[in-house]
């Protein structure tokens, strides 16, 4: 007898789990439903305002911009590897990478990873605000979608450098490149293309000019991110960060910029703080 009541309240209690998951469920279904329809509203009202076509002409218009063959492969393979490793092989959104930052995100109660690729940033640059919110992660998706069945992979990553926000006022990788270094993106050294690729994650903080030490940890989980994807060796990655420019050699003016540029100082060995 006490064997069966037990048995009843492990049925029972099992029942209760198995209804609750059903319900979790359809409530996720349903959230998703309703972002999903708002997120195509905003999809569809972006793209009504101005086409993709109409604002990737514009890009390509501007001042600056910089083609796919004049940017450092160093550069290239960089970004990809810390932004995005799966750039090549998916349909411009990375399930793989939004259910991990999903996983993140309810774990903290808040937007803390925005799984997104190199093509939904690009939609959001040329599209969207900067505001994170679901509405928006999803008009996103419809947008990535579209750009990855009009557009190559090698145009898609052209125009994510020419309007990525580089930090200190600088947007594109070119004023980027000038901004800090003094030189134009083909010259940039492969330390120099490190430090690039890495500040879009986070503009105010790894900006060269906002913090040095959190710039130089940027560039050190850039080419860590390298050595992992088997672009670089250890002994490679620690050679490039030896490299890391340390000193400014010439300031911002007061009222504008100067091209800024940067000598080359080795830093004392050591594992990367990050």
């Amino acid at each position: 007898m006490p064997m069966r009541k037990k048995y009843r309240r492990k049925h029972l209690f099992t029942k209760i789990c198995i209804r609750l998951l059903l319900a979790l469920l359809c409530v996720l279904f349903a959230a998703g439903a309703f972002f999903g329809i708002k997120g195509y509203k905003m999809y569809r009202r972006a793209v009504t305002e101005k086409g993709i076509a109409e604002r990737v002409e514009e890009i390509r218009d501007m001042d600056g911009f910089t083609p796919y063959s004049e940017l450092p492969q160093f550069y290239i393979d960089a970004t990809i590897s810390v932004e995005d490793h799966r750039f090549e092989t998916h349909c411009g959104i990375d399930p793989v990478a939004i259910g991990r930052a999903v996983w993140t995100d309810l774990r903290a109660m808040s937007f803390v990873e925005g799984g997104s690729t190199i093509t939904q940033q690009l939609v959001k640059n040329l599209l969207f605000t900067q505001d994170k919110t679901l509405e928006r992660k999803a008009a996103e998706v419809f947008a990535a979608l579209e750009l990855e069945k009009t557009y190559s992979k090698e145009e898609i990553f052209e125009l994510y450098a020419n309007t990525a926000y580089f930090g200190s006022g600088y947007y594109g990788i070119c004023a980027a490149a000038k901004g800090y270094f003094g030189k134009p993106p083909a010259q940039l050294t492969d330390c120099e293309a490190a430090v690039l690729a890495g500040v879009p994650n986070a503009p105010s903080v790894y900006s060269p000019n906002a913090d040095m030490e959190l710039a130089w940890q940027r560039t050190a989980q850039v080419l860590q991110s390298m050595v992992r994807n088997r672009l670089l060796t250890q002994e490679e990655a620690d050679g490039i960060l030896a490299a890391f420019p340390q000193s400014r050699v010439s300031s911002l003016t007061s009222g504008s910029r100067s091209e800024t540029g940067w000598s080359l100082a080795s830093r004392s060995a050591g594992t990367p703080r990050i």
